[in-house]
């Protein structure tokens, strides 16, 4: 039986928030956030499987939320959709949990840094070609860092990494290669046969582990993100078509006022009514024009 993927969020808790998968989180964060080395010795994860909301934040998700060494804060996001105004979610998402850290009446130097990791299941930079990317504050013209590095936001663009198994080379690779391919295999590759904290993710992956209420919930989870996946494709095209059609009817307007003069606003509006087929069409005939009555008699034709 294949497994399960980490790409949605039940998936991803499942196998980074278990209660058996803190030798996982640690691995898997030493990888993502410090280069492989062992920073990371010990961490506690918060609240795996609470509702997946952070208390006053609006529409604002997390997947797994951990403390790790150095009384570090480390918040992680799974985003399969690219939403509108996600980048400033990210932001929005890591200062608020950054401020309520405190108490009433605590002082700010209980603030304590935080990281925000988001692995992104599309392109979010195109300005480079690296899959991994670290962000702190620094001075913009001198390039030195702000104090302590109280935020840093990280990033994992999946679709950026297009290594074979065969090419994996590392610790970091290896869990990116696993976030992306894990549900291709029926076992574990032998690939990873000295990993055992991957092993052991895929041995949590594994639907043979589930069991059937978590088996309904991963299926409503998967169709829930496939049915939003084509709902953001099927605005895209619909957004392009829209695009055209604006386009097309500015073009011809423009011709029209030339060729017949100033159009009444009555006019306009049922040009802007007319489909992209019908706009080719009238972009076709109106060379023909001679007057304004003869595009009123060809929207009437139409019309009829």
């Amino acid at each position: 039986m294949p497994f399960i993927s980490a790409k949605t969020d039940f998936g991803f808790k499942k196998i980074f928030g278990s209660p058996q998968s803190k030798d996982i989180l640690i691995s898997f964060l030493n990888a993502m956030l410090y280069d492989a080395q062992p920073t990371i010795e010990d961490l506690e994860i918060i609240d795996p499987y609470a509702a997946p909301s952070v208390t006053g934040l609006k529409d604002t998700y997390l997947d797994v939320k951990a403390k790790i060494t150095g009384n570090k804060t480390v918040i992680i996001e799974m985003q399969v959709i690219n939403v509108e105004a996600f980048t400033k979610r990210v932001v929005y998402n890591a200062a608020k949990t950054y401020a309520t850290q405190l108490r009433p009446r605590e002082g700010y130097s209980k603030l304590n840094p935080l990281i925000a990791l988001t692995i992104t299941d599309f392109i979010l930079f195109e300005n480079t070609e690296k899959f991994l990317t670290h962000f702190v504050f620094k001075e913009l013209e001198e390039n030195f860092e702000y104090y302590n590095r109280e935020i840093e936001l990280v990033f994992v663009e999946l679709p950026k990494f297009n290594k074979e198994l065969e090419q994996v080379e590392n610790l970091i690779q290896s869990w990116i290669y696993f976030i992306k391919n894990a549900p291709l295999f029926d076992e574990i590759p032998e690939k990873f046969a000295s990993m055992p904290e991957i092993q052991t993710a895929f041995s949590i992956a594994s639907r043979t582990n589930l069991t059937l209420k978590e088996l309904e919930e991963l299926e409503k989870r998967e169709m829930f993100f496939e049915d939003q996946r084509g709902a953001v494709i099927k605005g895209m095209q619909e957004g392009r078509q829209e695009g055209l059609i604006e386009g097309q009817t500015a073009l011809i307007l423009r011709l029209l006022r030339r060729r017949t003069g100033e159009i009444p606003p009555e006019t306009k509006t049922r040009i802007r009514q007319l489909s992209l087929e019908q706009l080719e069409d009238l972009g076709e005939i109106l060379l023909d024009f001679t007057s304004q009555e003869d595009l009123i008699a060809w929207l009437e034709s139409v019309s009829g």
